[in-house]
């Protein structure tokens, strides 16, 4: 009876080189793509500084608290942020206030209300709004909500008047162009942003916690409010996150509705001017000489440095976890 030489099968031991060999290089080309992103920030903050600094310097006037900002005479700078930073903050904060409530309850409805068949398609309409330029945003609040709302924006300066930030602002009402009628159209702006990531973390609650919430004769509003709310809440907070970068950055909607003011701003949702990303893009005519350009850069710079405090604060309050 012959026998025949069995086939060698490769051992796990000869295997195991060529499979360190590519986990290694796996574990390099996954860590160069982060290290590309950091690097890539750190430039971008480098260039900043490098391109703001002799214009800081050169500067004759505060540039934390200045409320002026003239560029025209390379010889003679003086600007600050103290109106850019006001506007910028109070109008993506009152869209924050005004967005995640209305986001939060379409995205609650959207997954435990709704019926699926008329979801789906809910939801692709609230997404659609993402795609729409911020320009045919702009052109929509100047013609259309502005005029609308502004009975509201006087009904609230009448009424609350003695109340800092619905006191009697830096322009006028008539015509809406103020930071209240911004911050309402930067809230339709985030709103897709916080509702499509509010409804995926709310989607994601155990069903094992419903269940048992169920199970202890809770309501569907006590099954939402013990078990889909905390476990979302995290997710809910890293959306409004990055609703409030958005509208800290939005440009062309707030340069077409908000009004320039001649004097400086009194922390007051009826006040006009400008916001770090609209002054930017409104002065770029004079982009043409390295020192007026760096105060602009500066501006940027405070901007690019604001954003990244929000996120901070942010991993803060969510515990440094998507979810929970």
């Amino acid at each position: 009876m012959s026998s025949e030489p069995k086939p060698e099968t490769p051992s796990v031991k000869g295997r195991q080189p060529h499979s360190q060999r590519t986990e290694t290089i796996f574990r390099s080309l996954a860590t160069a793509a982060g290290a590309t992103i950091v690097g890539a920030i750190a430039l971008i903050a480098l260039f900043l500084l490098i391109r703001a600094v002799p214009s800081v310097m050169a500067n004759e006037a505060n540039f934390f608290t200045s409320t002026e900002f003239s560029t025209t005479d390379a010889d003679h700078l003086r600007f600050g942020i103290r109106d850019l930073f006001m506007v910028t903050v109070l109008s993506s904060i009152f869209a924050l206030v005004v967005a995640v409530p209305i986001g939060v309850g379409i995205a609650l409805f959207l997954t435990h209300y709704a019926p699926s068949r008329m979801a789906k398609p809910f939801a692709m309409l609230i997404d659609l709004l993402a795609a729409v330029p911020s320009i045919v945003f702009g052109l929509w609040g100047f013609l259309v909500l502005a005029p609308q709302i502004e009975p509201v924006q006087r009904f609230l300066n009448e009424k609350l008047g003695w109340f800092f930030l619905f006191a009697d602002g830096n322009v006028s009402i008539s015509g809406g162009g103020t930071i209240f009628t911004a911050g309402v159209i930067l809230a339709v702006m985030i709103l897709p942003i916080i509702t499509s990531v509010s409804r995926e973390v709310f989607a994601l609650t155990p069903v094992s916690h419903i269940e048992a919430a169920q199970a202890l004769g809770a309501t569907k509003w006590e099954v939402v409010r013990m078990t889909v709310l905390p476990y979302g809440r995290s997710g809910v907070i890293a959306g409004s996150m990055l609703g409030l970068g958005r509208a800290l950055g939005e440009t062309i909607a707030v340069l077409i509705v908000l009004r320039t003011a001649a004097q400086a701003g009194s922390w007051s949702l009826f006040d006009g001017g400008y916001t770090f990303a609209s002054r930017i893009a409104a002065s770029a005519a004079e982009f043409s000489s390295a020192l007026p350009t760096g105060a602009y850069i500066a501006a940027g710079f405070v901007l690019f440095a604001l954003t990244f405090v929000v996120n901070a604060l942010a991993r803060l309050a969510s515990g440094g976890k998507v979810n929970q």
